[in-house]
């Protein structure tokens, strides 16, 4: 493993011809330290621009190391489950620490991460990930004047007092799905799914963006500036809810992404009744995790940048980069404090792990899908909420992540087909 690293210097030329690295890296002074087991790779960087060695120490200079057959997997051209990500690998103790200041990591975690793909062979022998896909990824390309199918639209709804506008867009005819996108994130998501034939002969598919998210603007009666945002159970579950009253839709489908998937098997349990079946797409019945440890999310010095990149740990290496650059592209264009504050739902209010054997599929279809390679609402969660869960249903998507439906939507399609397919019998 150590003797097919490169010296500093080729690392230095490889990461300051990298148009991602470059951007990435701007305005940054210090530098990055890996210790590969016995061997160490570093580079400087003088205001966004990389040489090769050492750097002084400083605040800015970041460090990583651990064992030379952990750093094996990590380089790997295609990494395996939890390796294809610092973040992933120290979250989960799999044998790499990191050291510097925290903040600074935040601020430049998408250069690290970058300067770090870099090492990695690609399949002409040659040093560096690709830097893009030339094909469509989908194989669909759209043509010049042509309409997409979904529609959008507003809807006024009364939630917690206040008039809120809810943004959605749909597309197809048949039996109602509710979407609900992940955690600080939006509707787009589920772009792919709208234009998929195979399920808008069947199902009509609504995909709405939650309050302060996307296109749902924050209310205009209450002063939302001054206050914290965090969402909480009862209005989350309150948003499907009116909406299914409001568009007067008999006993649909919910299907729910991360966030939505927890909430998927919450409606299950609270309002089987409404509902003829819920699918929990990265579901669990309890994720675990510490919100004091995540303040990068929302910290006035670091932007945006440092979820989007974030986000792209959670996604599969194989799955089609534009479609996982277009997913991190959709986190960075948040309103700053929505991720974060989604996350107390997700991480602090959730917890299903003493009830959810009360839920009963006599009465709703419960049905779970995870992928192989999220760690935060990993598999192993999704196989044991189904366990616990008499009557639903289980697949693990190999070869996808955290975000299915918008990093490898051509998997993810086949996987829900049959889920669907049996929804409608």
């Amino acid at each position: 493993m150590e003797s097919t690293l490169p010296t500093d210097e080729r690392w230095a030329q490889t990461c300051a011809g990298d148009g991602e690295f470059a951007l990435a890296a701007r305005h940054w002074s210090g530098g990055l330290k890996l210790r590969i087991g016995s061997t160490r790779l570093a580079l400087t960087v003088t205001d966004g621009v990389v040489s090769p060695g050492e750097p002084v120490a400083s605040g800015g200079v970041l460090e990583y190391e651990g064992p030379a057959d952990v750093w094996a997997q990590v380089l790997a051209a295609v990494p395996p489950r939890f390796h294809n990500d610092l973040m992933a690998n120290i979250s989960l103790g799999l044998g790499l620490a990191r050291h510097g200041d925290p903040v600074v990591h935040a601020q430049y975690y998408a250069a690290v991460m970058r300067a770090v793909e870099l090492l990695r062979p690609v399949s002409t022998g040659t040093l560096g990930a690709p830097a893009q896909e030339t094909a469509t990824p989908d194989g669909r390309r759209g043509t010049a004047g042509a309409f997409d199918a979904a529609v959008g639209r507003y809807l006024h709804v009364e939630l917690d007092g206040h008039d809120h506008r809810i943004y959605f867009e749909e597309a197809g005819r048949g039996i109602p799905v509710l979407l609900q996108h992940t955690a600080g994130c939006h509707g787009s998501q589920w772009r792919h799914l709208l234009e998929e034939p195979r399920i808008t002969e069947h199902f009509r598919l609504i995909a709405y963006d939650l309050p302060y998210h996307g296109k749902s603007l924050p209310p205009t009666d209450r002063s939302w500036w001054t206050q914290r945002y965090h969402l909480e159970g009862a209005f989350l579950r309150a948003v499907p809810l009116r909406l299914m009253a409001a568009l007067g839709l008999d006993r649909p489908v919910f299907m729910g992404c991360s966030v939505g998937g927890l909430l998927a098997l919450d409606l299950a349990r609270r309002h089987p009744e409404q509902f003829r079946a819920v699918i929990s797409v990265e579901g669990a019945l309890k994720v675990d995790g510490n919100l004091d440890e995540l303040t990068g999310f929302w910290h006035p010095q670091v932007s945006n940048e440092y979820k989007a990149r974030a986000m792209e740990g959670l996604m599969s290496p194989t799955s089609p980069l534009a479609h996982r650059k277009e997913t991190s592209f959709v986190y960075a264009a948040g309103w700053p404090p929505a991720f974060l504050g989604d996350l107390h739902y997700y991480l602090a209010e959730f917890d299903l792990r003493e009830l959810a054997a009360g839920i009963d599929t006599a009465r709703v279809g419960v049905h779970i899908l995870s992928g192989e390679y999220d760690y935060s609402g990993r598999a192993e969660l999704g196989r044991a909420a189904h366990q616990a869960i008499p009557g639903s249903t289980f697949a693990e998507m190999k070869g996808v992540g955290h975000f299915p439906m918008s990093e490898n939507p051509r998997c993810f399609i086949e996987h829900l087909l049959p889920v669907l397919s049996r929804i409608r019998g």
